[in-house]
C-alpha cells in the first residue's frame, strides 16, 4: 500500500493515546504498526541497489519518462539492451564515406576487429524503426538541419550525413557547399544534398556561448572567460532552420574551465566563485531565450541530446586512462555511472520550453551509450598522431554508436509527424 510520511501517527497523537489508560492497548498497537511501516520505508531506502534499481534511480529514461504503475504512452527508446546482430553492417555506410573525419575511421587507423559494429539497440517492449535514408530525406526536403555544440555533436553529424548518403542516387550531388574540406574544422560546415535541396549543418561551439578574452579589470589568474549570458555569434546563421540538435556538456567541467584559467563572466564582471554547473545552467537559459525569441515553434523542431558517456579505465584522459582493451559492451551494471548533472539541467530547459508551447524534445542517449565502452577510437587515432598521445575514449568510431543516436532521432521525427 502506498503511503506518505504524513500518514504516520504524529507525536501529539501518540502522547494522547499513552495518557489514557483505557486506550493503552490501542496505543501500543498503533505504535507497533507505525514501527513496521517505518522499517519498510528504511529498508527500501537503505537496501543495496540491484541492477534494475540502478537503472530506475540513475537514468532519466526511467525517472522522467515513466510514472509509477503505468506504461508510457509511447515507446521509451532510451531503455533496453544491446543485442548481437550479424546483419547490422549490411546496408550501412562504411569508412569509405568521404564525409568522415580521419579520426573516426578506426579500422583504417589500425583497429583489427569490427564487432563494435554488430550490436543493435533493442528497446524494451517495442522496436526501433529501421532507419530509412530516402524517407528521412523526403521528410526533410527543402529544409535545414542544424547540429551545434561540441565535437561529440560533430561525431553525430558525420554519422547522419553518411547515413543519408545511402538514400541518394548520385553521390556527387552531396558536397560541402562552401568548398571546405571535411577535417577537424573549427568553424562551421554545411553539407548540401542537392537532390533534396537540403543542408545538414554543423557549428562548432563547445560551450554554446561566447569564449572571450578577460575584461581589463579581471584578476591575473583569469586567462579567458566564458560569457554565460551571450550566445555564440554562429546563432545568427540558424534563423530559418527546421531541425536543431544541440549537444553540450563535455566542456563544462573543472579541467576545461577554471583549471585552465577560464572563469565565467556575466555582464561586465567575472564571477570567480560561480560553480561550473551553475554556469552551464545559465548558458542553457541564454540559448533558450534566443530560441524562443527567434524561432517559430510551429516551424522548428528542437532536440537537446543528452550527455555521451566516456569510458576511461584506470585513469583519466591525461593520466594513462585507456579503453583499447574493451571489445564488447559493458555487462557489469555496477560499472555504470549515475545520471550526469548536465542531463538534469538540459531536461529542465526542455520542460520550460514545452510549457511555452515550444516544439522541443530531450533526446536521451546516455543510458544506451553508457554500455558501449567498446566503441571508441581508443589508441586507434588518426594518422600522424603521436604514440604517446592520450587514448580517445570520448569520441566514437564510425560506423558505430552514434548511428543509433540518429536512429532514435529518426524515430522521434516519425513520432512527431515531421
Amino acid at each position: 500500500m502506498d503511503f506518505e510520511p504524513s500518514d504516520l501517527p504524529s507525536m501529539d497523537q501518540k502522547l494522547h493515546f499513552f495518557s489514557n489508560p483505557i486506550k493503552k492497548e490501542v496505543s501500543q498497537l498503533m505504535l507497533f504498526f507505525s514501527l513496521i511501516l517505518t522499517s519498510i520505508v528504511c529498508y527500501n531506502i537503505l537496501r543495496p541497489l540491484q541492477p534494475r534499481s540502478l537503472i530506475e534511480i540513475g537514468f532519466l529514461s526511467q525517472i522522467l519518462l515513466k510514472t509509477p504503475n503505468s506504461a508510457p504512452k509511447t515507446c521509451d527508446y532510451s531503455y533496453g539492451k544491446w543485442v548481437w546482430d550479424e546483419t547490422q553492417p549490411l546496408g550501412r555506410y562504411t569508412e569509405k564515406c568521404p564525409l568522415l573525419d580521419p579520426g573516426f575511421r578506426c579500422q583504417q587507423n589500425g583497429r583489427n576487429d569490427s564487432d563494435y559494429q554488430k550490436w543493435r539497440w533493442q528497446p524494451e517492449g517495442c522496436h526501433l524503426p529501421r532507419f530509412d535514408a530516402k524517407d528521412f530525406l523526403r521528410r526533410s526536403q527543402n529544409g535545414r538541419i542544424v547540429f551545434a555544440g561540441d565535437s561529440i555533436g560533430r561525431n553525430q553529424w558525420e554519422s547522419l550525413i553518411c547515413m543519408l548518403t545511402q538514400g541518394v542516387s548520385n553521390q556527387s550531388t552531396v558536397y560541402e557547399e562552401h568548398g571546405n574540406p571535411i577535417t577537424k574544422h573549427k568553424g562551421f560546415l554545411s553539407i548540401r544534398f542537392q537532390e533534396y535541396n537540403l543542408t545538414v549543418e554543423y557549428y562548432r561551439m563547445p560551450y554554446l556561448v561566447v569564449i572571450d578574452r578577460p575584461p581589463e579589470n579581471a584578476p591575473k589568474e583569469v586567462s579567458g572567460v566564458v560569457r554565460v549570458d551571450k550566445l555564440h555569434w554562429f546563432s545568427t546563421k540558424w534563423v530559418g532552420a527546421n531541425i536543431f540538435v544541440f549537444s553540450a556538456g563535455h566542456w563544462w567541467n573543472q579541467d576545461k574551465t577554471v583549471k585552465r584559467g577560464h572563469y565565467f563572466q556575466e555582464g561586465e564582471s567575472v564571477n570567480m566563485t560561480m560553480d561550473v554547473m551553475e554556469a552551464f545552467r545559465r548558458s542553457l537559459n541564454t540559448l533558450k531565450s534566443w530560441l524562443m525569441q527567434n524561432l517559430e515553434p510551429e516551424e522548428s523542431l528542437i532536440f537537446f541530446r543528452s550527455f555521451s558517456p566516456v569510458h576511461y579505465r584506470d585513469g583519466e584522459w591525461n593520466d594513462g586512462g585507456h579503453c583499447n582493451l574493451n571489445v564488447e559492451p559493458e555487462t557489469d551494471y555496477k560499472r555504470l555511472n549515475s545520471e550526469p548533472r548536465n542531463n538534469i539541467l538540459m531536461y529542465e530547459v526542455v520542460k520550460q520550453m514545452e510549457s511555452g508551447k515550444g516544439n522541443v524534445q530531450f533526446l536521451n542517449i546516455t543510458y544506451l551509450t553508457e554500455f558501449r565502452k567498446d566503441g571508441h577510437p581508443s589508441s586507434h587515432r588518426e594518422p600522424a598522431t603521436s604514440i604517446t598521445a592520450p587514448q580517445d575514449c570520448s569520441h566514437w568510431c564510425l560506423p558505430g554508436v552514434p548511428d543509433t543516436w540518429n536512429e532514435l532521432l529518426y524515430a522521434k521525427l516519425l513520432a512527431t509527424g515531421v
